[in-house]
């Protein structure tokens, strides 16, 4: 059966995890919708993954709806959610639902993930226009400076509780499930326990209903770091870097291309009357 938003719930029913991960691409959806995960998240997570940002702030809108149109066409029939970039939501909460409805009505999602908990009324509010909304606590990106960098939260008794209430809120607004990310296992754990949306860890421990991974961690597409709570199911950029390397080698050496890959010569035509 497809993935829906009731899915979530289900799952979380029945102690069934719930298995979550990144595309930003046609290809790379239909990768990961093949492999059989419970939903595609197109985060803004983009910024750096893809476009080599140094945070998630600078996508936009359009290019948030440019890439999740791109994951639509490629996995289709997968439950997509769309992340809403930084400064969509945060400017109006009229203008908040019309970016929102955007990622269904021109992009094909099927829900839309907001960051934090500070206008519980506008998650509420597009909750009641039909728009399934996804929570996220913890570490924020979008809210990287005001966290002073790349963190983890909820260590301190009173961060903690804080994301219990900020949880607690957002369930009672609607929300199908919540990313937690960076936060102390016990913690989710609680957070999990007293909620009914599904919890999806990114860092957060085996305490969530389901987990979540950025596509490029989980395959090994990346030079760089990765961080402790990713890991590596392949070396994608190992393999490609020695596959353009041959490549390379083989232009240069004159041993590509050879006469198969070369067009076939036309057939000789016949004149008229022969």
């Amino acid at each position: 059966m497809p993935t829906n938003v009731q899915t979530f719930f289900e799952k979380k029913r029945h102690g069934e995890k719930l298995v979550v991960i990144t595309a930003y691409d046609a290809l790379t959806a239909a990768l990961v919708h093949e492999a059989c995960v419970d939903a595609i998240l197109v985060g803004d997570s983009a910024a750096m993954v893809f476009a080599g940002h140094e945070t998630t702030l600078p996508i936009t809108m359009d290019e948030m709806l440019y890439h999740t149109r791109a994951v639509t066409r490629g996995a289709k029939g997968a439950f997509v959610i769309a992340d809403m970039p930084f400064l969509s939501y945060q400017c109006g909460r009229d203008e908040a639902l019309r970016n929102a409805g955007r990622f269904l009505k021109e992009a094909g999602a099927h829900a839309v993930k907001l960051e934090g908990a500070a206008d519980i009324e506008l998650t509420a509010r597009i909750v009641r226009a039909g728009i399934p909304v996804m929570g996220h606590l913890g570490l924020v990106p979008q809210s990287v400076h005001e966290l002073g960098g790349f963190k983890a939260q909820g260590k301190t008794p009173a961060s903690a509780a804080l994301i219990l209430e900020q949880a607690s809120a957002l369930d009672a607004a609607g929300c199908f499930a919540i990313v937690l990310e960076c936060v102390p296992s016990e913690l989710a754990r609680q957070v999990t326990e007293g909620i009914r949306a599904a919890t999806i860890g990114i860092g957060a421990g085996r305490h969530c209903d389901g987990q979540v991974q950025v596509v490029n961690d989980a395959l090994g597409y990346a030079s760089k770091y990765i961080p402790r709570h990713a890991k590596r199911y392949a070396q994608f950029y190992d393999v490609g870097l020695a596959a353009i390397r041959a490549y390379v080698d083989e232009v240069r050496t004159g041993a590509f291309p050879t006469a198969e890959h070369e067009v076939a010569p036309a057939k000789a035509i016949d004149a008229p009357g022969k």
